[in-house]
């Protein structure tokens, strides 16, 4: 069973930037989507940004030119720089180990079957 772990979450000015990392030993599936959804509180969780390894990579527009999804072998990372007191929220990672990533589907929580616990981001003066 692949568990996710994230790391990286903490306090930051508007402005500023962290770099979210998760744990996620998926290298020997052919086909993996692997995602950052956040969810502040007394809102909905949101898919944020996806990237799959076929080398594609997918955005919401509010993160857009701010927010970089990469991964390696073992690791999922977002970089998030030019933080708004809008991004803070609990992020999440999660993945798909049986499709790649699409343009209609990596923003609906429902894609993925595996979940990490969340790190916190706080964005305040």
């Amino acid at each position: 069973q692949v568990e996710l772990m994230e790391s990286g979450g903490g306090s930051v000015q508007p402005g500023g930037s962290l770099r979210l990392s998760c744990a996620a030993a998926v290298s020997t599936y052919s086909k993996i989507c692997l995602a950052w959804f956040r969810q502040a509180p007394g809102k909905e969780r949101e898919g944020v940004a996806a990237v799959d390894n076929e080398g594609d990579s997918y955005y919401v527009d509010s993160v857009k030119g701010r927010f970089t999804v990469a991964r390696d072998e073992n690791t999922l990372y977002l970089q998030m720089d030019n933080l708004k007191s809008e991004d803070a929220a609990t992020y999440y990672c999660a993945a798909n180990l049986k499709h790649w990533c699409y343009s209609t589907a990596f923003t609906d929580s429902r894609y993925y079957a595996i979940w990490g616990q969340g790190t916190q981001v706080t964005v305040t003066l």
